[in-house]
């Protein structure tokens, strides 16, 4: 029986695990179905980490992070949890091959994935033009004209990382002011190659068997415009990976917000005795690594105390 359970490998996971044994637990399991590093290893740009002064993409920032928690005895499972459910004193996680492990502890880490925009067109053309990563997928726009549509931190920063590669890039956004860090929106102000389409949301993207040809945008007054670019990138937000927490059911293991956030104390504890959520699971994440990689830390140390009291 594993001591803790670790569902999710992204900043929150791995802190915990790193936390966890080397504050003395031995037998620690991370499962992560694809190679650790979360959401932020698409991010092209990463700049604001206490103490990592140097600019860097997402997949070279958090490159050490494994090898720093496998040094204490941390161990990472490439398999998918399915469900996580509680029997008694005991968690049993049940994987997607069939099998299930048993465990004194969990702390959930799943965090969240891109939100649809919700245009017509999206999942048709999803992956043939219509992208949520501009590290992934940019380069195939290298000298063409793309779109980005977002307003927060992402989305600017994605358009400023695309405009180092696009000819031109459309900054679409719904309000006429955003949502992102002051220095940020200034910067994409004075970016030449970025234009900024404001008041106005996707209404469809269209094309051909060759993938996207297309955008239509319509504007708060109604009015439409029409783009003939191959590519758009949408950052318009999250949706929280909550899955594992429901039980056969339809009931979740633990209480949850309306949004289907898990709702913790300050010590990242859940009602359910020996359930840990961190990271941009839980309810009123900031969505910062910083504050995901804290949240991990948290939650291992409530981990800890709570095997010493049983």
């Amino acid at each position: 029986m594993l001591d803790l359970a670790i569902i999710g490998g992204g900043p929150a996971g791995l802190s915990a695990g790193l936390y966890a044994t080397r504050g003395g637990l031995k037998n620690v399991v991370m499962f992560e179905k694809a190679m650790p590093g979360g959401q932020i290893t698409s991010s092209s740009e990463m700049e604001n980490y206490p103490g990592v002064a140097q600019v860097m993409d997402g997949i070279s920032f958090m490159a050490p992070w494994s090898e720093q928690c496998m040094r204490f005895g941390l161990k990472h499972e490439m398999k998918e949890v399915v469900r996580v459910s509680k029997k008694d004193d005991v968690f049993e996680i049940l994987l997607s091959d069939n099998t299930s492990t048993l465990a004194k502890s969990v702390i959930v880490c799943t965090g969240s994935a891109p939100k649809k925009a919700g245009f017509k067109g999206e999942n048709e053309f999803f992956g043939r033009g219509v992208s949520t990563c501009a590290t992934c997928d940019g380069f195939f726009y290298k000298n063409k004209e793309v779109a980005v549509l977002g307003g927060g931190d992402t989305a600017l920063e994605e358009a400023l990382y695309l405009s180092k590669i696009c000819k031109k890039v459309y900054l679409i956004h719904r309000r006429d002011a955003f949502r992102a860090a002051p220095s940020t929106v200034e910067r994409v102000k004075k970016c030449e190659n970025i234009e900024l389409i404001l008041n106005a949301k996707v209404d469809e993207v269209y094309g051909d068997n060759s993938g996207v040809t297309g955008i239509k945008i319509e504007f708060n007054d109604k009015s439409t415009k029409d783009l003939a670019i191959p590519g758009i990138f949408t950052f318009v937000g999250l949706d929280v990976r909550n899955e594992v927490l429901k039980q056969e059911n339809g009931e979740f293991l633990c209480k949850m917000s309306e949004q289907g956030n898990v709702i913790v104390d300050l010590k990242m504890k859940t009602n359910v005795a020996g359930l840990f959520a961190a990271g941009d699971l839980r309810l009123d994440a900031s969505r910062q690594v910083v504050c995901a990689a804290a949240d991990g830390a948290t939650a291992a140390l409530g981990v800890i105390a709570y095997l010493e009291g049983h």
